[in-house]
């Protein structure tokens, strides 16, 4: 599917590790998009990810879809139908979990200037991370696969790291 087809205010989901903040900085160059990382807005900066009130957040979060044109990366399921609603396409990143596991480790440990990071917060792996990646991101990805299915937006499901790679290719997006 063509990046054009996804209008201006593209939404990304997917699993930690999955690659929705560099897929979304690689898209917001390509379209000229504003790039809204959810986790900046859901954590308070220089706190090492704590969580801000859930009203700061949800005000963040209204405000920033406010906007008319954005890529936005980031699940945070409980603010997701207002999210939606604005949303012109959506893309859902559906990796296996071992390579969400593996991204999130190697991003850890090598990658200290990745995308979408928070600002004075150290990205030490840490095993609340990984029971999240290898527990919890199950259920979810059954329920994203669910809202996926009933959605009548412009969408595209990207199941595998090839199928990413595809898309990077086919766009002509840079990593």
């Amino acid at each position: 599917m063509r990046l054009d087809a996804f209008g201006e205010r593209i939404c990304i989901m997917g699993p930690s590790g999955s690659g929705k903040s560099t897929l979304a900085v690689a898209i917001g160059c390509a379209l000229a998009l504003p790039v809204i990382h959810l986790d900046q807005l859901h954590h308070q900066p220089r706190t090492n990810w704590r969580p801000r009130p859930a009203e700061e957040f949800a005000t963040l979060h209204d405000a920033a879809i406010q906007g008319p044109r954005w890529v936005m990366e980031g699940n945070y399921s409980r603010l997701l139908p207002q999210r939606l609603a604005r949303a012109t396409g959506l893309i859902l990143l559906d990796i296996p979990a071992p390579l969400s596991l593996y991204r999130y480790l190697r991003r850890c440990w090598f990658d200290r200037t990745r995308h979408g990071t928070l600002e004075g917060a150290d990205d030490r792996a840490n095993w609340m991370m990984v029971r999240h990646i290898l527990g919890a991101s199950r259920a979810n990805r059954r329920r994203y696969r669910r809202m996926f299915d009933d959605l009548a937006l412009p969408k595209l499901q990207l199941a595998s790291a090839r199928a990413i790679d595809g898309f990077y290719r086919d766009n002509g997006l840079a990593r």
